[in-house]
């Protein structure tokens, strides 16, 4: 029987450690508390003080509890805040480039008609692939995403229309 007396005076005593309102309603909560170890008789009576007290210090310190997480947050964020933009102005340096996009590839002879014959990165492929698509308007009329092949191209794709997503994995085969 007394560790059942003992339980609900351990569920009340992490509302006050908490976040209690005032230190004026944390005490009345704490004296309850020790006068149930002085005597065996006051204990039952106490235990119900305690679940009184401890009741309306849970109410109290409830909207107090929220205002200390607001506060807390934002007193947090100020020190973030300060400790991103410090890193930020260390890279200032150039970022460098992925040494399996900057690999030249040969062309195949389609694809040499229209990107020349050297050996050349991808990333330049795709580049001069769109130029040549824009300078002999190619691109879709009603929807930009798609290609309209002319016979040059057609040998590439291998269709007469492709879309942008499409065409890298096209130039793919005709890299090696």
């Amino acid at each position: 029987m007394a560790t059942a007396k003992k339980a609900p005076a351990k569920k009340a005593a992490p509302a006050t450690k908490a976040a209690p309102a005032t230190k004026a309603a944390a005490k009345p909560v704490a004296a309850a508390k020790k006068a149930p170890a002085k005597a065996a008789p006051v204990k039952a009576a106490a235990v119900k003080t305690v679940k009184a007290a401890a009741a309306p210090a849970k109410k109290a310190a409830a909207p107090a509890k929220k205002v200390a997480t607001k506060a807390a947050p934002a007193a947090k964020t100020a020190p973030k805040a300060a400790a991103k933009k410090a890193p930020a102005k260390k890279v200032a340096t150039k970022r460098t480039a992925n040494a399996a996009f900057m690999k030249a590839l040969t062309p195949s002879t389609a694809l040499a008609a229209i990107v020349g014959g050297k050996p050349i990165p991808r990333t330049e492929v795709v580049k001069l692939l769109w130029v040549y698509i824009k300078k002999h308007n190619l691109q879709d009329a009603v929807n930009k995403r798609l290609v309209n092949a002319d016979a040059k191209l057609k040998e590439v794709f291998g269709k007469a229309q492709v879309s942008m997503f499409e065409m890298a994995g096209l130039i793919g085969k005709h890299l090696k």
